[in-house]
């Protein structure tokens, strides 16, 4: 009898799987439990196959972290088979395998839970922060280094972004601020770390914080190298990373690191995320307002990454072409966000609708790039003296609930770049390649009146196609 319930329980999860999928999961198994697929006792023997940390290892050892291999054997073994004795065995049959593949991949919070807390630590029971950060940081390292080591990074790498490892710690921190105690509240700091999660906290914080699957999911298809070309494929691991057009070959390394580039994408409206392209870097274009205006103006929705002489990333995402004109434009998919020393993101609030400014060589209107807030005393401010900016939010700002995002209030700019996410809009075609000069006459001749020289001249650069990027 007990043979008949183990095998229910293992063809219920079995069924999950497509039978391509099925079929995948048995080559790994057997890959990983030594199995000649030419040997005649396919039947009984087989089923009698095992795993063990050693095979796991030797499978996983430069795809995956060796830490993130322990813990996903931890989850493995974890797995209770009616009828045996609970985790005495050091080795994982074929029914572990398929039950832990079946609620990680295909699983809710509620299946994926007990194997979750045994991944975090090998005895289960409520779990301290810092054992939870640990396992988050774990996570996140695991992915990156995997999507690096398959090639599935989409133009972006190690080499052209930020290091990772501080926007490790960075992300998950941010995830881990979703955790809550029993009373509601969300503890912060060594109170995190030192607070304890019983299994029900650990469940709800899974639920609300999707990344903790996503990135589970993409630990186990990209570092097993299982199921990974299959049409299961959701949209989350698809857009996960964006494809990442316009920085190849020209020597610029963003200042987004891998993490911030996932998670910053994930708030991106489900349509933007699938491509960036680099519209103006600062260290590419030149330290100049009229260069910025003339490669972002009528280019779709952007995202802003301005580093402060202080070293404090931060940025906005706006959600319309920007347009020179003394109005507040956009709408309220906009947000502010930090990169570095903390990874957020901010959302309107529905206080004001000033989501997104941008006006040039006015004498009347403050001139400059500006982002939720109003006028001196924006969220975000780039001043047309460029090179000048602030970010006044005492308390919050009032459009996006985001405190002060750069070091000091009023700060200098040490670095810029823009992202154009999705896809171009139609009338990026000629119009965009403008100048802000040839659009605006006014600003040309108070250029001239002033003794500046037009720096945009001939700094028009062709319209790039970076479609080889990736």
């Amino acid at each position: 009898k007990m043979g008949n319930a183990e095998s229910n329980a293992y063809q219920n999860h079995l069924s999950r799987f497509l039978p391509e999928e099925q079929s995948d999961i048995d080559g790994l198994f057997d890959t990983l439990s030594g199995s000649s697929g030419s040997s005649g006792a396919k039947n009984a023997k087989a089923a009698k196959k095992t795993v063990t940390l050693a095979a796991l290892q030797a499978h996983t050892r430069e795809p995956l972290p060796e830490a993130m291999t322990a813990r996903l054997y931890h989850g493995m073994k974890s797995i209770d088979l009616p009828g045996k004795s609970a985790g005495l065995s050091e080795q994982i049959a074929k029914e572990q395998f398929v039950i832990f593949m079946s609620n990680l991949l295909k699983g809710n919070a509620d299946e994926k839970i007990s194997i979750i807390m045994r991944m975090i630590a090998k005895t289960g029971g409520p779990l301290k922060g810092k054992q939870i950060q640990e396992f988050t940081e774990d996570l996140i390292t695991s992915v990156v280094h995997v999507l690096s080591y398959r090639k599935e990074l989409k133009g972006w790498s190690l080499e052209n972004t930020r290091d990772s490892s501080s926007g490790v710690k960075a992300l998950a921190s941010e995830l881990l601020s979703e955790l809550k105690l029993p009373d509601g509240t969300k503890p912060v700091g060594s109170q995190l770390l030192e607070s304890s999660f019983d299994q029900s906290a650990i469940e709800d914080w899974v639920y609300r914080v999707p990344q903790i699957s996503v990135f589970l999911s993409v630990v186990i298809r990209q570092g097993l190298h299982v199921l990974h070309s299959l049409p299961d494929q959701t949209n989350d691991i698809l857009n996960l990373v964006p494809h990442c057009k316009g920085i190849k070959g020209r020597g610029v390394v963003s200042l987004l690191d891998i993490p911030a580039i996932i998670y910053i994408n994930s708030h991106l409206p489900a349509e933007m995320q699938h491509k960036w392209q680099l519209l103006f870097s600062s260290g590419l274009h030149g330290e100049s307002f009229s260069q910025l205006c003339a490669h972002i103006v009528n280019k779709g929705p952007c995202i802003v990454i301005i580093r402060d002489l202080d070293g404090f990333i931060f940025g906005g995402f706006a959600s319309h072409s920007w347009e020179v004109k003394p109005q507040f434009q956009g709408d309220n998919r906009c947000f502010l966000f930090s990169v570095f020393p903390t990874l957020a993101v901010y959302t309107y609030t529905g206080y004001n609708d000033h989501y997104m400014y941008l006006n040039h060589g006015q004498q009347t209107m403050p001139n400059g790039l500006g982002m939720g807030g109003q006028h001196g005393y924006f969220g975000l401010w780039i001043d047309s003296d460029y090179g000048k900016g602030h970010s006044k939010a005492k308390p919050r700002c009032t459009t996006y609930n985001s405190p002060q995002l750069s070091a000091k209030e009023d700060f200098t700019l040490d670095a810029m770049e823009v992202w154009a996410v999705g896809d171009a809009p139609e009338s990026a075609g000629r119009k965009g390649k403008k100048s802000i000069l040839d659009v605006d006459p006014q600003a040309q001749a108070l250029l001239e009146m002033a003794g500046k020289s037009r720096q945009s001249e001939g700094l028009r650069e062709p319209v790039e196609e970076d479609e080889g990027d990736d």
